[in-house]
């Protein structure tokens, strides 16, 4: 039964606590080594996974030793001779089973490292980079970046190439590694060059709607506006996927109430004053009598505000709205969801 239960353990180890046990069998001195590559974030997860480190055998611990070896080597072997050789002198090394399961497990990691200097550029640098690029490269270059990088390099095209890149990426499904290698020789001077090793999901309108949610209001009523236009229903599915400050009318009172509890009175009066009819009936009537009467008392008296500070003000509230849906406190169905039943 023992044995059992410290087999039971060491398969439910997370990766985190397999890493920990690998620098603990490293040693101090080769571990501190180890650290100077880390983050300070990274070091801080590791440190406190090598604490909670239950006591494991030695057969346990050459077995995960093991296994991080077989998984350096075959990471070597990949970058260097590629994927059928990769196959070939691992199947030889390891046997074929080990083999096939190295593989995919190296595979899946080197995917997303595919343009990884791009996800760690500054967000300035990234945009002179893509300014004067064909639209394609851009959404291409752009479905490998962070979100949040994205929506900024978005908001500072031109007002007709914004929308041409969002076409693209929610376009784009997959790309072969050829495509990319070419891509990162064409960027390799002026970044750093990664290649990836197999087929490589990138951009769809999940992806958009990602970098929707992290646009500023301005450039987000463009897009959809014109979006609207040029393929209503693109812009649909985007819409579908995302919250914008127009969906407040659709949320059930309960979850109102608790976001407004988040919501500055200003900001509240501000957003409100720039909304329709709709929006300002729905907020309203879920604040107390005495807070309506102080908004629309602040609304009376607000002359001369600028569109930008109405954007803003309604944007930091749906920013407050999708961190408390990210929280798990309230829950916003999207079409194309399961529905909720109380």
């Amino acid at each position: 039964m023992a044995s059992a239960s410290k087999r039971d353990q060491k398969e439910k180890m997370t990766a985190a606590g397999r890493a920990a046990a690998v620098i603990v069998a490293l040693g101090t001195e080769h571990a501190s080594g180890v650290y100077k590559h880390l983050r300070e974030d990274e070091i801080e997860r590791l440190s406190l996974e090598v604490a909670k480190l239950s006591r494991l055998s030695s057969e346990d611990m050459q077995e995960i030793v093991e296994d991080f070896y077989g998984l350096c080597v075959t990471q070597k072997v990949i970058s260097e001779g590629g994927v059928l050789y990769a196959r070939d002198v691992l199947e030889k090394a390891f046997g074929p089973q080990a083999a096939a399961s190295y593989m995919e497990r190296i595979s899946k990691s080197m995917q997303v490292r595919a343009l990884e200097f791009i996800r760690k550029a500054n967000n300035k640098n990234l945009m002179m980079m893509l300014q004067n690029e064909h639209p394609q490269t851009i959404a291409f270059v752009l479905s490998y970046a962070r979100a949040e990088q994205a929506s900024y390099v978005i908001s500072e095209l031109g007002k007709d190439v914004q929308l041409d890149v969002i076409q693209r990426i929610a376009k784009l499904e997959s790309v072969s590694p050829d495509i990319v290698s070419t891509v990162e020789s064409v960027l390799e001077k002026r970044f750093s060059s990664v290649v990836s090793v197999d087929m490589t999901e990138i951009g769809g309108i999940n992806y958009v709607a990602d970098i929707m949610n992290h646009t500023d209001r301005n450039t987000e009523k463009h897009i959809f506006d014109e979006l609207n236009k040029r393929d209503p229903l693109l812009s649909e599915n985007i819409r579908k996927l995302m919250f914008v400050f127009e969906d407040i009318v659709g949320l059930d009172d309960i979850t109102i109430q608790r976001f407004l509890r988040e919501v500055d009175t200003q900001d509240l009066a501000i957003a409100i004053k720039g909304s329709n009819e709709e929006v300002k009936e729905v907020l309203l009537n879920n604040v107390s009598r005495r807070a309506k009467e102080t908004i629309l008392t602040d609304i009376e008296y607000l002359r001369n505000v600028r569109l930008k500070d109405v954007e803003e003000a309604q944007q930091r509230i749906v920013n407050i709205i999708r961190s408390l849906e990210e929280s798990g406190e309230i829950v916003i169905s999207r079409g194309g969801e399961d529905e909720i039943i109380a």
